[in-house]
């Protein structure tokens, strides 16, 4: 097949770029605004998006600290627009066992554990009113558009991104909808993709981001947005659980919020480093939702929308450095999620506004693509730092002692650095990273899990469906297995195919055909994926690459 000469690229100019609309880009978009609106200057900034629209790819609890918000827009709770209108008003937290479960004294759990004065909401929509905001300061947004390559210059600093081309067929051939992708191209540009984005895993091998830090660690989240009965919904209540139906060696946990409207959230969270190829999250989730205790609250109700989405979870210890010249990292993508909270939104938000200080002075000073070492050097010591500072021991404690033992020893860390500001334990490593956490299929024990009742448990198929994701289908895969022969003799014939298992989507299927599964083929439904990342992360021998598809594919999550 002869290369095909492309056109080039219309290219536009502007002082700032910024790749994802989530809670930390907009905000680093707001910020650098505000500030250029306070100094009488004027600065330019885009924000480009591939979800179809603002919040479109956003999944989060949420049950969100406002600090940030408190921070950006210090009167948001006088805009009658407002997202956030639910407080948490009653914070439960269970132990769970099989039959039953143990409440745990809220006395017993350390102050920075608990919701009060935070409030119950989507983050999809808290974007949304973000976006409006950034917009009335003169942020441009392309939501539709996926960043799909860093630009840079000869001297190797990033000067920008650009979009992917749209309307290649996916025999890699060019189409009759063919539109060539935009040059964005920024004096600096700030990374906000989320968990183990594409063009960020990439500029962590460029730019050795990652060295001298622990592997990033994470975990898969479940959620779903249910309508329930009147007399089972209690608006201000949040609930976290641990325990059943997770083994004990296994980390993970719940959460039930109970919003406005008569909606309930409800989401369960998997650690990525779990050790038996045979476990689904997916089926974790949906047999969590039979436990006694949490069935009720859906029998009679209405699912209305599901989604997953990896989750950062490595901490203080596995943030990558975030500064190298011409960019720099904020928000999930540079792995701020506080794991025992199960919150990152409020320091997405900080370290958006944080870069757009750093970017704003750099630019005052007339500098363009270098890099922005204060920003850097101010993180660990800023709101961001000192979060996860005192909680950095929670999740290694758990990983290398289990669930009850690294739980307990979680806590009294949690304890003493609220306390006495240090910690016994020093500062834990993580080990090895997620993916190579799998034991070989032979020395593990297959998990038999019940059939979907239909009634508060389901399938993928019928999830992916309430998700309203699409992509167009005559497009390359955007999933892409590099070595295939290595998928069948590893993946498959010693870890007995767990992509089949870990996608919380039904992306992977291994096909069984000849004897005992000695032909067995390889499918990707690349049309159910929901952009989780979780392939990403966990295949055994990195042999799956997710890179962006056509811009405006994926997940439309509404209120989620």
């Amino acid at each position: 097949m002869e290369a095909v000469e492309l056109p080039e690229r219309e290219a536009m100019e502007y002082d700032v770029v910024i790749v994802g609309a989530g809670p930390a880009g907009l905000s680093a978009a707001i910020r650098l605004k505000q500030l250029a609106e306070q100094a009488g200057s004027d600065i330019s900034v885009v924000v480009v998006e591939k979800g179809s629209e603002v919040g479109a790819h956003i999944l989060s609890g949420a049950v969100i600290d406002p600090v940030g918000l408190d921070r950006l827009f210090p009167d948001w709770r006088e805009d009658p627009e407002a997202p956030l209108k639910t407080p948490v008003t009653d914070d439960r937290f269970y132990l769970l066992g099989p039959a039953g479960g143990v409440r745990l004294p809220n006395f017993l759990m350390p102050p920075l554990m608990s919701n009060h004065g935070a409030y119950i909401g989507s983050l999809g929509n808290v974007c949304r009113w973000l976006a409006g905001k950034a917009e009335a300061l003169g942020v441009e947004i392309y939501p539709g558009f996926a960043a799909s390559e860093v630009l840079f210059d000869d001297d190797g600093n990033v000067v920008g991104i650009a979009t992917g081309d749209m309307g290649i067929g996916r025999d890699g051939e060019i189409t009759d909808r063919y539109t060539r992708g935009m040059e964005l191209r920024g004096k600096y540009t700030l990374f906000a993709e989320g968990a183990r984005g594409s063009l960020t895993k990439g500029l962590i091998a460029r730019f050795r981001l990652g060295e001298g830090r622990e592997p990033q660690k994470y975990g898969i989240g479940l959620k779903e947005l249910w309508q329930v009965a009147p007399d089972r919904h209690q608006p201000g209540l949040v609930q976290h659980s641990f325990g059943w139906p997770l083994d004990g060696s296994t980390g993970g946990g719940s959460f039930l919020y109970h919003l406005e409207d008569g909606q309930v959230v409800v989401g369960f969270v998997v650690h990525l480093n779990y050790t038996n190829p045979y476990l689904s999250p997916f089926e974790e989730f949906q047999r969590f939702k039979t436990h006694p205790l949490i069935r009720a609250t859906f029998e009679g109700g209405k699912r209305l929308s599901y989604g997953a989405r990896a989750i950062t979870e490595g901490g203080y210890q596995s943030v990558p450095k975030l500064a190298f010249p011409g960019g720099a990292l904020i928000g999930c993508a540079a792995g701020f999620v506080n794991v025992p909270r199960i919150k990152g939104s409020h320091n997405a938000v900080l370290s958006g506004m944080l870069a757009a200080e750093h970017a704003f002075a750099a630019l005052g000073e007339g500098r363009a693509h270098d890099e922005l070492t204060s920003y850097e050097q101010a993180w660990r010591s800023s709101a961001v730092g000192r979060d996860l500072w005192r909680v950095r021991n929670v999740k290694p404690l758990w990983s290398k002692l289990g669930t009850w033992v690294g739980i307990a020893l979680g806590g009294l860390d949690m304890w003493a650095n609220t306390l006495f500001g240090v910690s016994p334990f020093g500062t834990l490593g993580h080990g090895k990273p997620d993916h190579a956490s799998l034991k070989p299929a032979a020395k593990s024990n297959k998990i038999a899990y019940p059939k979907p009742d239909g009634v508060v448990s389901f399938d993928r198929l019928s999830s992916v469906f309430l998700s309203n994701t699409n992509h167009e289908e005559d497009q390359p895969i955007h999933l892409q297995v590099r070595d295939m022969a290595l998928q069948k003799t590893s993946e498959h014939d010693v870890f007995a195919g767990p992509s089949a298992r870990y996608c919380p989507a039904g992306v992977y299927e291994w096909v069984e055909e000849g004897t005992q599964g000695a032909d067995a083929r390889y499918v990707i439904n690349a049309q159910n994926c929901v952009h989780c990342k979780t392939c990403d992360i966990k295949d055994p021998n990195q042999n799956i690459n997710w890179v962006p598809p056509e811009g405006g594919g994926g997940p439309n999550y509404p209120n989620m």
